[in-house]
């Protein structure tokens, strides 16, 4: 179905902005510079949120909202447990499936999307994951982030990039965007960055955000990539 006049799929991103030529090189040769930076520090570049499937993945990354990983992956053994897949989630009472996201926090309406998203996947996707953004995020609970993050994590497909609240902080603090919302930042970082970097460029910058680039007090003196920050925002650092 057609989105409403004046609204877009919230899976579109729109083209990114046109920028002077040295403009553009300049922010692709810096962008490089970061990502080559964030490699070095962290080769093994991985997702937060435990799993073992696609499902188990959507499921934890619906959760995260909100909510810390941390909280998530100290919910999702015994829902996994519980629940393995998109039919036994399906079929699950919805008081029981509450109580069990309750301390993710807006746990009723986690819980009906997690129902109606696996209601969707049993009843039109044999259970299984599409793998197209599109697809992804007509499912209940299921925006352009959370697609982008069930695609490239579990099938590697870069589909764009994840823009969640560290990447957001050091994407703006290490100049790679001008924006501080999330689908002009993501705009920026897929016109900079080469695709086959997408996915592991936001589990990088997620890394380096939890250890480093804190939100409140960045450590700037102990970051490894001072020198090529302009530390866009930050107020102070130790």
């Amino acid at each position: 179905m057609s989105p409403p006049p004046g609204r877009r799929p919230k899976s579109a991103v729109d083209a990114p902005e046109k920028l002077a030529a040295g403009d553009r090189k300049d922010a692709i040769t810096h962008a490089r510079k970061v990502v080559r930076g964030l490699k070095a520090l962290y080769p093994e570049a991985f997702c937060a949120l435990h799993h073992e499937s696609p499902f188990q993945l959507l499921v934890a990354t619906i959760l995260s909202a909100q909510c810390t990983d941390a909280r998530v992956n100290l919910v999702t053994p015994e829902l996994f447990r519980r629940f393995p897949d998109a039919r036994s989630m399906a079929a699950a009472d919805q008081e029981g499936l509450e109580e069990l996201v309750r301390s993710t926090g807006f746990f009723r309406s986690k819980a009906r999307n997690l129902k109606s998203m696996a209601a969707s996947l049993a009843g039109q996707h044999a259970g299984e994951i599409p793998r197209d953004v599109d697809i992804l995020t007509r499912l209940a609970g299921v925006g352009r982030k959370t697609a982008n993050v069930v695609l490239g994590t579990a099938y590697g497909i870069a589909s764009g990039v994840v823009v969640d609240t560290h990447v957001k902080r050091l994407a703006y603090r290490l100049g790679l965007t001008s924006h501080t919302v999330p689908e002009k930042i993501e705009k920026d970082l897929m016109a900079s960055v080469p695709r086959g970097e997408w996915v592991d460029l936001s589990h990088r910058l997620i890394q380096h955000g939890r250890r480093t680039c804190l939100a409140r007090n960045p450590r700037c003196s102990e970051c490894a990539l001072a020198k090529l920050c302009p530390k866009l925002g930050v107020t102070s650092s130790r």
